[in-house]
């Protein structure tokens, strides 16, 4: 009876941010607890997967990465179509990440559904003694744009599994309370289902 596929919900959730500021070892850090300290630019998109719980409810979460295309502008609509969630990752330490974070929720929001969850994140905040991006500056940003917010280390796995999980629990409220309308409900899928993991391949071998 118990398979790997026993679960209640797949949410879709995609890393977005300019290149270099840590997405895939976030990734592997949350999906597989490993940092990789020579995380070379890899070409086309990737996720992972990783079960948990919330509210005694199993969600399958589904997490993909650009994997180096943020550099090429080559981020198509496929990317984002059927997330419900996003972490949007700026470098403590490199302050034009932070700049261009602007941009890069204006792309998500004209690409994904309007009821997705985003966090904004601050990531390298091991490096605080070369941070150029004051906390305060990056948390009240998040405030007026209603995002969520926090500081994370992929390096000494701070806060990675807190930002996971906050951004998934607030995905299954949305879920929950029926917040998420029709336009979005399709990217949630209800329990197994061969037909999306039909369309992930697809989509993944288009990319």
């Amino acid at each position: 009876m118990g398979t790997d596929l026993a679960y209640n919900f797949v949410f879709k959730v995609v890393l977005i941010g300019e290149s270099g500021v840590g997405k895939s070892n976030l990734l592997s850090r949350f999906t597989k607890n490993e940092f990789n300290h020579d995380s070379r630019t890899t070409i086309g998109v990737e996720f992972s997967t990783r079960s948990i719980q919330v509210d005694s409810i199993t969600i399958k979460a589904q997490i993909w990465d650009t994997a180096g295309l943020e550099r090429y502008r080559a981020i198509t609509s496929a990317y984002y179509r059927g997330a419900v969630g996003a972490l949007l990752v700026y470098d403590i330490t490199k302050h034009l990440t932070y700049e261009n974070v602007e941009r890069w929720l204006k792309e998500l929001y004209d690409h994904a559904d309007p009821h997705i969850v985003v966090m904004l994140v601050g990531n390298k905040s091991d490096l605080l003694n070369v941070r150029t991006v004051p906390t305060e500056e990056a948390k009240v940003f998040a405030e007026t744009k209603g995002l969520l917010f926090m500081e994370t280390s992929a390096l000494e796995s701070t806060n990675v599994e807190s930002a996971f999980l906050e951004v998934l629990t607030a995905i299954h409220k949305k879920v929950a309370s029926k917040e998420v309308t029709r336009g979005s409900i399709s990217a949630v899928t209800l329990g197994p289902s061969s037909e999306f993991n039909e369309e992930r391949r697809s989509c993944c071998n288009s990319s």
